[in-house]
C-alpha cells in the first residue's frame, strides 16, 4: 500500500439534508442531528449541501446557524452556496453573523455560474435584470471583499439617533481565511489561489478537451498543483478533497447491498466525461476502511491533501448515516492516520 504524501489531519463530512415535501420538518431535524452526532463522534467539520428549488438545504446559512447552537467545536461549512442565487453583500452579512454565533467556525464554500435552469428560473430570480446578470468570478470577488472588510457604502458616522457604518457588520476576524472555493477546472484553482482563497474539490471534475487518457486522480491532482502555485500560502494553502466514500464495517447485509447497488447504479457515468461541459466523475467509493483506505492511499490527488469531506451518498436512510459517519470516525479515520478532536 503506497504511503501518502501527507497525513490526514482534519475529517469532514457533507451532507445534502434532504427531506420529504409533506414534512420538511424532520427532514432537517435529521440534518441536524447528524452534525450533532458529527461533533461527539470527533469529527473536524460537517458541511451541508445547497439545493435551490429542490427538496433540500435551500438556506445551508439558516441551518448551520440552527447547528451553532446544538454544537460547540465541529466546523460548519456550505459545499457549496451557488452565488448566481446570491447578493454578495447581503450574504456577506449572513455570513458574519453566523460565524460571529458559532464563534468563529464556519467554513463558507462557494461556487460561480448561472443558477441551474436559469431560462425556467431567470425571471422570477432577477426580474428586471436576468438577462445583465454576470455570474463570473466578479461576484466572488465582491464577496470576499466586503467578508475582508472593503467598504460597502459611501456613508459613515451617526444620523440622528442611528449610527452607520461603511463596511458590513458585524465584522467577524478570521473569517475571510476560512472562505472556500469550490471548483472542478484549472481555471477556478488557479483562480481560488490567486485570491487567497481555500479549494474545496469533489468528486467532479472538468476533464478538458485533451484526446488522451482521462485519469480523474491526474487531473485532480494537477488542480491541487495549480491552486497552491497560485497562492500566497504555497504548499500550505487548504484543500479539501470531497469524494463520495460508504465505509461498510459495521453495516448490516442489507445497508450493504443497498449502497454496492446505489455506487453501481452512478458507476456508467465515470467512464466518460459527461455533457458539454465534460463532467468526469469519480466513482464512490463502497467497502470496508480498510479497502477504502488502500484506494485513498494510490489516489494521487488524495496523497497531497491532509483535509477530507467525504460526501454521504444520496436519499439514504437517517440510520444508514449513523452507521457510515461511525465508522467514518471509528475505523476509517484511524486507518488513514487521523484522530478525532477532543
Amino acid at each position: 500500500m503506497p504511503s501518502p504524501a501527507r497525513p490526514l489531519r482534519k475529517l469532514g463530512f457533507l451532507t445534502i439534508g434532504l427531506f420529504d415535501p409533506a414534512d420538511p420538518g424532520r427532514g432537517h431535524e435529521s440534518t441536524l442531528e447528524i452534525i450533532e452526532l458529527g461533533e461527539r463522534l470527533g469529527f473536524d467539520s460537517a458541511w451541508v449541501r445547497h439545493r435551490h428549488l429542490q427538496y433540500g438545504i435551500s438556506s445551508p446559512v439558516a441551518v448551520l446557524a440552527a447547528a451553532s447552537q446544538r454544537t460547540r467545536r465541529i466546523g460548519l461549512g456550505t459545499a457549496v452556496i451557488p452565488l448566481g442565487w446570491e447578493n454578495p453583500l447581503r450574504l456577506a452579512e449572513d455570513l458574519a453573523t453566523v460565524d460571529i454565533l458559532s464563534g468563529g467556525r464556519l467554513n463558507p464554500g462557494v461556487s460561480v455560474g448561472p443558477p441551474t435552469h436559469y431560462e425556467q428560473v431567470g425571471k422570477a430570480l432577477y426580474p428586471d435584470t436576468a438577462d445583465a446578470e454576470d455570474f463570473g468570478y466578479e461576484r466572488v470577488r465582491r464577496l470576499l471583499d466586503f467578508v475582508r472588510g472593503a467598504s460597502a457604502s459611501g456613508f459613515s458616522g451617526v444620523e440622528g439617533f442611528e449610527a452607520f457604518s461603511d463596511v458590513v457588520q458585524p465584522q467577524s476576524p478570521g473569517l475571510g481565511r476560512r472562505m472556500w472555493y469550490g471548483g472542478g477546472s484549472l481555471g477556478s484553482a488557479r483562480w481560488a489561489g490567486e485570491h487567497g482563497m481555500n479549494f474545496l474539490t469533489s468528486s467532479v471534475v472538468k476533464a478538458g478537451d485533451g484526446d488522451g487518457p482521462l485519469d480523474f486522480a491526474e487531473i485532480q491532482l494537477s488542480h491541487v498543483r495549480e491552486f497552491r502555485a497560485h497562492h500566497p500560502d504555497g504548499e500550505a494553502a487548504r484543500v479539501s478533497q470531497g469524494l463520495v466514500v460508504i465505509p461498510t464495517d459495521s453495516a448490516s447485509p442489507a445497508q450493504r447491498a443497498r449502497y454496492e447497488e446505489y455506487a453501481a447504479k452512478r458507476l456508467p457515468r465515470t467512464a466518460a466525461p459527461q455533457g458539454p461541459a465534460r463532467l468526469l466523475f469519480a466513482p464512490d467509493l463502497v467497502g470496508t476502511s480498510a479497502e477504502i483506505a488502500e484506494r485513498l492511499h494510490a489516489h494521487a490527488a488524495f496523497r497531497e491533501v491532509d483535509e477530507v469531506a467525504f460526501a454521504l451518498p444520496f436519499s439514504f436512510e437517517h440510520e444508514d448515516y449513523v452507521q457510515i459517519l461511525t465508522d467514518m470516525a471509528t475505523v476509517l479515520g484511524p486507518a488513514l492516520g487521523w484522530r478525532p478532536a477532543s
